[in-house]
């Protein structure tokens, strides 16, 4: 692992997935950049002192001399390490999971493209909200038609933890989150308006073709926006909006998919993510629960535990792992063709930085609409 130390959030919930399945065992680490804190966190987490680093370059030279190296890298940091720390494993050989935003430009999001494609390494993005069952169940409806010709998809991520200035208290997830030397130039959709883009995409398994963003900054004083409200123009005529917000009262963690079909409809929230809306035109709404009857391959298999027993966050994040796990197992020396289409790869990365700096664009450009090519 890379970051992930003392006083970081999202490291111990990667830790966490990935022990899940007991498919993997945490040998090496580059937990920070100061030598402290670094050694401080491989003690707590038992990893050995001669595999405790402070520097990530050196962890990829020296792991990948060693008999017993990394298999896989977990790059855990603030936005703006992803592409180096990414580019110096994968170059030494070594396959990384890494954190949303893969990296902060398109010109480095292209990179690591070209470097998976010519390594041939895996690679993945944690967009875990696509490991939620439901949310494969979903994707898996809407293949077959269930609802028909998507026409309308609306998507929003709302929270409210960032309403006042909080990382001047030294809170150190606000701080790095809304600092663009950290974060990138995206602040809210950089950090979750991301997730819902790429949420909207898996599941419909349309390709958005034109956005036309607005992007606020309402705390004063703050450097990166903390509202999004963006237009969608999808291949094929459909039509969505997204809204990300870090700043909506009363929402904690209120991620929210609705999609509206010639013949029906779907609706999934994160925050009660055991249960999925089927709603077919002119008959009652249906609950479709995990676990439950009628599922299909892709939800059965990310399931761990009977119906009424509730899976979430944690689980949903485990079955990434897990995913990759399998990967690596069925191609050992790299993928045989394209990387499942279930686990989100180095080109879902990439689309979803095209996103996010296109909504940016439009934004600064008077609210206009931008294409988005694949």
């Amino acid at each position: 692992m890379v970051g992930g130390g003392q006083g970081a959030f999202i490291g111990a919930v990667h830790r966490i997935a990935a022990r899940m399945d007991d498919r993997y065992r945490l040998v090496a680490g580059a937990f920070s950049a100061e030598a402290g804190r670094a050694r401080a966190s491989g003690r707590e987490l038992g990893v050995a002192e001669e595999r405790t680093y402070t520097d990530f370059a050196e962890m990829a030279a020296a792991e990948s001399k060693r008999k017993d190296g990394i298999d896989v890298v977990s790059v855990v940091t603030p936005n703006r390490f992803h592409h180096r720390v990414a580019k110096a494993f994968l170059e030494a050989g070594v396959r990384a999971i890494c954190e949303k935003p893969m990296t902060t430009t398109l010109e480095e999001a292209l990179d690591l493209v070209e470097l998976v494609g010519r390594t041939r390494l895996a690679f993945c993005v944690c967009y875990n909200y696509t490991g939620y069952p439901l949310v494969r169940q979903a994707r898996e409806m809407v293949a077959a038609g269930e609802i028909g010709q998507v026409r309308v998809v609306q998507v929003e991520y709302a929270q409210d933890w960032l309403t006042t200035r909080l990382e001047e208290t030294g809170q150190k997830q606000a701080a790095w989150r809304t600092n663009p030397a950290e974060a990138g130039a995206g602040g809210c959709i950089g950090d979750i308006g991301t997730h819902a883009f790429n949420l909207a995409e898996f599941v419909t398994g349309l390709i958005t073709q034109q956005v036309c963003a607005e992007l606020t900054t309402f705390v004063p004083g703050r450097r990166v926006d903390d509202n999004v409200q963006v237009l969608l123009r999808f291949r094929g005529g459909a039509r969505g909006m997204l809204w990300a917000s870090q700043v909506a009262p009363g929402n904690e963690n209120a991620l929210r998919l609705r999609i509206f079909g010639e013949r029906g409809s779907l609706g999934w929230e994160q925050e009660e993510p055991n249960r999925l809306l089927f709603s077919r035109y002119g008959r009652p709404t249906e609950t479709i629960t995990r676990g439950g009857p009628g599922l299909g391959k892709a939800a059965t298999s990310a399931t761990r535990i009977p119906s009424g027993h509730p899976e979430g966050y944690l689980e949903a994040f485990a079955n990434i792992y897990r995913d990759f796990a399998d990967l690596l197992t069925a191609w050992p020396d790299g993928p045989s063709g394209s990387t499942p289409s279930l686990l989100p790869g180095v080109t879902d990365g990439a689309r979803a930085v095209q996103f996010m700096i296109a909504a940016i664009q439009s934004s600064r450009a008077g609210a206009t609409w931008l294409d988005l090519t694949p």
